[in-house]
This record gives C-alpha cells, sequence and structure tokens, in this order.
C-alpha cells in the first residue's frame, strides 16, 4: 500500500513511441481480417460496437501494485471464490513491486509487446496513457451497465481519453483514500498553529509552513522542498485550470495564483522551512516525518498506519486534520482502478474479473480491513454502517471519520500529466524556489515548455 500522494506517472517518451507506433482501437478490416487494440491482434468483439459476451473461461492474469505482502489472503480468497464460481476460469495473480518512475513504462512496454495483464490495477495516469492508445476495453460499449453499481460521481469522472480524444470509460473506479493532513501536534503548537483548526488554503497553509520555519530554526522543517509531489495536486485543489479542455494545451500560467503559488515555495524555501537539499530529492515526506525531522506528513490517509507501525513515539503526537478544499469546494478522492486489457485472450473472463473485484461485497470485505483507511467506491458499500459511523479518537479513526465525510462529495477528477510534462513544469519551479528566476518568468517559461512536450505528444 503506497503512503504517499501521487501526481503522475507516465513519460512523454512513452505517449511519443505509442503514437508513433499507430496505436489506437480499429476493427478488422473489409477482407475480414484480425482486429487490432493498439497494434495488437485481438478477437474482432474486443474492439468496435456491441457488447462483449462469450463463457467465462480460460486463463487470465491479474495485476495488482504492492498489495501482497499485506493482503495475499484477502486476494487469494477473492481469486479463489471467482474460480469456484466459474470453474473454467483461472486466475494467476502478479504483484508489481510499486516503483512508480518506472510503473507506466513498465506497463506500457508489456501492451506495445500485446502482453499487458488481462485484469490489472492501475492508476489515473496509467489508465490515462493505456486508454489514449486503444489498449483497454471500452466499458462503456463492452458492458453498457458497467457504472451502475458505482457512486455516480466517481463514475462520471472516471472517464479517459481514446485515441481520438473522446471521454470514454476504460476503469472501474475500485477503492480510494481520500486526502487529510497528517502533523506532529507538539511542532505545531510549539510554533503558535492550533492542531485543531486546519488551514482552509493552501496559502493558508504554507503560512504554517513559515510559521514552523520560523520557530524550528533548521532543527527540523515544515516539509519537503520537491514540489513534484504538489504538482498537480495543490493546483487541482485550488482550481487552476492546469490544461484546456482538450488537453492539448497548458493554461496555467493564465491564473495569477500560479505565480503566488510559486512564490510562496520560493519564500518558504528560502526561509528554510524545507530541507535545502531535498529540493530535487525524490523522497516524499512518510519517512523524514516519522524521524521526527519534518512536522507535516504525506496526505495519504493510510500513512498513519505506516506511521504507527514505524515510530509509536511519533504516531503518540500525530494529528489527522482536513486537507484545504481551497477553491475546489471537496477533496478529489484519487481512486486506484482496475481496468481490462482489450488485448485479453479471454476478453469476457477478464471483464467478468474486474467486475467481481470490483463489486460491492469485495470492496465492503477489504475496505474493512483495520490496517487500511481506505474506502470503496460503489453505492452499496458505502452504506455500510462501517463506513457512516466511524468511531475512535486515534489518529485511524480520525481519519476514517474524515475521509467518509470527504466522500460525499468528492469526485475523481485528478488533471493527468506525463511526467515530461511535470518534470518540466517542475524544474522551472525549481530554479525560482533557488533565485535564478522570478516566478512570474518560472511559470510563463513553465507554460511555454508544456506546450512543446504537449504538441509533440498530441
Amino acid at each position: 500500500m503506497r503512503v504517499r500522494r501521487l501526481t503522475g506517472s507516465l513519460t512523454c517518451l512513452v505517449v511519443l513511441s505509442l503514437t508513433a507506433a499507430g496505436c489506437g482501437l480499429s476493427g478488422g478490416g473489409s477482407d475480414g481480417g484480425d482486429a487490432t487494440a493498439g497494434g495488437c491482434k485481438v478477437d474482432q468483439q474486443n474492439v468496435g460496437s456491441g457488447k462483449l459476451s462469450g463463457d467465462v473461461k480460460g486463463n487470465i492474469t491479474f495485476q495488482t501494485t504492492n498489495l501482497k505482502k499485506d493482503f495475499g489472503t484477502f486476494f487469494n480468497g477473492v481469486i479463489k471464490s471467482f474460480e469456484k464460481a466459474h470453474p473454467g476460469a483461472k486466475v494467476k495473480w502478479i504483484d508489481d513491486p510499486g516503483d512508480t518512475a518506472t510503473f507506466t513504462s513498465r506497463n506500457v512496454a508489456d501492451a506495445q509487446a500485446c502482453t499487458l495483464p488481462d485484469v490489472i490495477n492501475v492508476d489515473s495516469n496509467t489508465a490515462q496513457t493505456l486508454t489514449k492508445a486503444g489498449y483497454l476495453l471500452n466499458l462503456g460499449v463492452k458492458d453498457p451497465d458497467a457504472g451502475k453499481p458505482f457512486v455516480k460521481a466517481f463514475w462520471d469522472s472516471s472517464s479517459m481519453k481514446d485515441p481520438s480524444g473522446k471521454s470514454i470509460h476504460t476503469v472501474f473506479p475500485w477503492y480510494t483514500g481520500g486526502t487529510v493532513l497528517t502533523y506532529n501536534t507538539e511542532m505545531l503548537k510549539k510554533s503558535g498553529i492550533d492542531p485543531a483548526k486546519p488551514p482552509k488554503t493552501i496559502f493558508g497553509l504554507f503560512a504554517d509552513y513559515e510559521k514552523i520555519a520560523k520557530t524550528a530554526k533548521g532543527k527540523y522543517y515544515a516539509t519537503m522542498a520537491n514540489p513534484v509531489w504538489r504538482i498537480p495536486a495543490d493546483w487541482d485543489q485550488m482550481n487552476i485550470k492546469i490544461l484546456s479542455a482538450d488537453g492539448k494545451s497548458a493554461t496555467f500560467a493564465n491564473d495569477p495564483r500560479t505565480a503566488q503559488w510559486v512564490a510562496w515555495m520560493a519564500k518558504l524555501y528560502k526561509e528554510g522551512a524545507m530541507p535545502k537539499d531535498s529540493l530535487s530529492s525524490s523522497n516524499d515526506p512518510s519517512t523524514p516525518y516519522s524521524q521526527g525531522q519534518v512536522a507535516y506528513g504525506s496526505t495519504n490517509p493510510s500513512f498513519v498506519r505506516f506511521v504507527k507501525q514505524n515510530s509509536p513515539s511519533v504516531y503518540a503526537k500525530t494529528g489527522v486534520g482536513q486537507q484545504p478544499f481551497d477553491a475546489l469546494g471537496h477533496t478529489t478522492g484519487a481512486p486506484q482502478y482496475i481496468a481490462a486489457a482489450a488485448t485479453s485472450k479471454n476478453a469476457p473472463t477478464a471483464l467478468a474479473f474486474a467486475k467481481f473485484l470490483t463489486n460491492a461485497e469485495n470492496q465492503t470485505a477489504w475496505c474493512k480491513d483495520p490496517n487500511v483507511v481506505i474506502f470503496p467506491t460503489t453505492s452499496a458499500s458505502l452504506d455500510d454502517p462501517f463506513f457512516q459511523n466511524a468511531t475512535g479518537s486515534d489518529p485511524f479513526s480520525e481519519a476514517r471519520k474524515l475521509v467518509a465525510e470527504q466522500l460525499k462529495t468528492a469526485t475523481a477528477y485528478q488533471t493527468n500529466l506525463s511526467p515530461a510534462v511535470q518534470n518540466a513544469i517542475v524544474s522551472q519551479v525549481q530554479l525560482a524556489m533557488q533565485g535564478k528566476k522570478s516566478p512570474e518568468q518560472a511559470v510563463k517559461d513553465a507554460q511555454a515548455k508544456a506546450n512543446e512536450l504537449l504538441k509533440r505528444s498530441s
């Protein structure tokens, strides 16, 4: 279970290579030849019009991300139940190690080799990349009723762009963790910050970071410096329009708040709110927080389990509060997804297992695991009293209660930036933080570089 808020995991090189390969969905030609999905030969019914039909039988592979160690018993049970219900089907479980830096590129490589797992656990960015290249089943066509079990807001906001730029559904929203503030209450109190009154805006949070810097004087810090963890998450929460509606051009520089955000980051870095050596570090706040080096931890609710297991003394001082809703007015659930591959040789079985895994019964059972703070995405699951009546006052319970409240208004909306585009933006922000560019110039240059990359990948 990952403990950090992820903001990007694909590369422009990947997108460009997919485009160059002529990827996309197409039916067979007039001569009745094979159909293709992303350049791979597939069964005709996997693509094009018409519902997917066929017997649920044959072998499929199911890939998750870093779940087997903690949840092996649960998922093996789900697989056995599915195989019992469908005696002719066999599911092989693969657990990806969860290296986020190369996650999408590894899966794209599998897709291009026509070996993408039949059922796969993906994040938003990976799902978008595979959808754009035509590698995932179009659920709206192949199973028109696929969205009925899910909370409408999650289903509606979980669409992806197909090769033509049209929004389609290729993924089932699986589980969501919400977004919370985690912080060392002792450090906050020393700086005159009331842990019971978390700020309501990103800039309000930055003002608290500044208070930490002035009090700590380098003995500890507010947070980590690398803006890669905050872009596009902060901007989304501020409701800054990062990309145009068609996703083909960057628009964030048009909003004056973007330069204000960069100015804040530069000021905080200069004043010592962040470790100087963390500007380009790949480390998120998880470990430094557990070691008492920073006041604010990961925004992933399940992070509190990590702290409890690895640093009981810090856990005893840990508080959990609402991440600023800011101008967006609600939080984004940013769920994990389950997709069925359009390249599957047993697509009816892959689709059936994806639906089985994400049904209300299985979502409810997993999300009740005492070691995680995750929530289901089906309406029936969320009606369960376990999620509606969370109790307790420990950090774990507080995280559960906050996320339960968030889900009443949350959406799955999240701006998808390729790592190439994200890194182009981040590098310019880093220059501003080092005082090598003004915030305004950095934002202007970031948008120009982003547009150059977006143009090449469109």
